[in-house]
């Protein structure tokens, strides 16, 4: 059995003043100042020695950062003079995707590199749009069998990239050597170019040292280079067709090549591949109108090895007036090339909305192979989605002068609390591989089917 992946994490406590969702509003003047305060009774102690915190303190916002909305002082206080409020700075971070929730999740993990707990109870409806809409199925959650995560059984969550044989051939009693090439990594996760709107060449070097210190790769736009040579077995560069063109031996370093997609892909990689037949070439395919057809078309030509699709940060298609969510693109290619027999021979990597850990394990119930995420990252560094990351714009978050501890540190942690939160997914629904969770939607259960199947025959088709 290969040695279990584990990611080396400390805690990363960040540069700035953190931004909570609660506050606690206390009206003194009633105070009867009970022996048996609520106060002292804090799940998560933060009331305690709250004189010399106020002291202190170097922000007045500070006094919101702090409480985990567990509301036991609000209930218990017999007199009634503590009330819990939104911070509105809090509620003003992101957009109507990348919501204030993950955010602060996102920075929670950041910071400490834990499976992220909260207090405030329920958060509302079940059902929402893009990959709220669909759960996991933690059925096995009860077996005793589900020991992963504690030592006693192994989950193993890498994936293989490229493309595999259809079949076995033999010639007499020995087995043809006909695979193409792989690339093995510990878990389903790259470490994807930041989308125009978010771009900042600082972080680049960033990039590649948490791609080499968490065993992963970073997609890097070939200008990036040249840099540092040890980061090369963990970079893929992004090859555009006007873009420098890299020596050979620089290629004969790396595992990972990408290609955008156009008319002459085909010829590019045939050209790659007569070069440095050892690389995996991946084609990126934008899912604007007619993208997941033509990744499809792609998919079913024997040349592709791997396919990238990609959608807009917020996971939708790009340019189209109804735009599809990437979960049900995925769904409706995986299902195609299933169809064509074609499904297990090439590698399937998905990118947008990939926002949460969960996000990553529902990609793959839809079909993905792996994903491919850059937008968390940044968001680990006290990132607050404002988007003003264009070159020559100040940045509220400073991002373009964090030292490298700090930002690999936070960036690590986050990469290693998703590893954790994917272990844990995939213990609960009894899943020991990740290689066998892609395309499992039995393992999923999409509200819109549960909807019909349970209510479809009284109202009818929702419109």
């Amino acid at each position: 059995m290969p040695e279990k992946y584990h990611i080396q994490t400390k805690p990363i406590p960040p540069r700035r003043p953190r931004i909570g969702k609660y506050g606690i509003v206390d009206w003194r003047e009633d105070c009867c100042r009970c022996h048996n305060c609520v106060k002292k009774a804090c799940v998560y102690d933060r009331h305690r020695e709250e004189a010399g915190y106020i002291h202190d303190m170097k922000d007045v916002d500070a006094l919101f950062f702090d409480c985990m909305g567990c509301f036991s002082c609000v209930q218990n206080c017999t007199k009634a003079l503590l009330s819990l409020e939104v911070n509105p700075i809090y509620e003003a971070l992101g957009n109507s995707y990348w919501t204030p929730d993950i955010i602060q999740t996102t920075w929670m993990q950041a910071e400490t590199a834990k499976i992220p707990v909260s207090g405030a109870g329920y958060r509302g409806p079940f059902s929402g749009p893009g990959f709220d809409s669909m759960w996991t199925d933690m059925s096995e959650i009860v077996r005793p069998t589900r020991d992963g995560i504690h030592g006693r059984e192994y989950i193993s969550t890498s994936v293989d990239l490229g493309r595999k044989r259809p079949f076995l051939a033999f010639e007499g009693q020995a087995l043809m050597d006909s695979d193409g090439p792989l690339v093995s990594l510990p878990m389903p996760l790259i470490i994807d170019m930041a989308s125009p709107d978010h771009t900042l060449p600082e972080l680049d070097p960033l990039f590649r040292e948490t791609a080499a210190r968490t065993g992963l790769i970073a997609i890097m736009d070939s200008c990036a280079w040249p840099f540092a040579e040890t980061y090369l077995p963990h970079v893929a560069f992004h090859l555009h067709p006007d873009g420098p063109e890299l020596p050979r031996d620089v290629l004969n370093q790396t595992r990972l090549i990408e290609l955008p997609d156009g008319p002459d892909v085909l010829k590019r990689i045939a050209a790659i591949k007569k070069d440095c037949p050892h690389l995996v070439v991946s084609i990126k395919v934008m899912l604007g109108a007619g993208g997941s057809q033509r990744a499809i078309e792609l998919a079913n030509l024997p040349a592709i090895e791997m396919l990238h699709i990609a959608a807009d940060p917020n996971g939708n298609e790009i340019g189209v007036s109804q735009p599809r969510f990437i979960k049900d693109i995925l769904r409706e290619t995986h299902v195609a090339l299933i169809e064509s027999g074609t499904r297990d021979q090439v590698t399937l990597m998905s990118s947008g909305g990939i926002a949460l850990a969960e996000h990553m394990a529902k990609a793959i119930i839809c079909g993905a192979d792996l994903v491919a995420m850059s937008l968390p990252l940044m968001i680990a560094l006290e990132c607050q989605l404002c988007h003003s990351c264009e070159p020559g714009m100040h940045c509220p978050a400073q991002l373009e002068s964090i030292n490298t501890a700090y930002g690999v540190g936070r960036m690590t942690n986050l990469v290693s609390a998703w590893h954790d939160q994917l272990v844990e997914v995939m213990g609960a629904m009894g899943m020991r591989e990740a290689r066998r969770l892609r395309g499992d939607v039995g393992r999923g259960m999409f509200f819109k089917e549960l909807e019909e199947d349970t209510f479809g025959k009284l109202f009818g088709t929702r419109k």
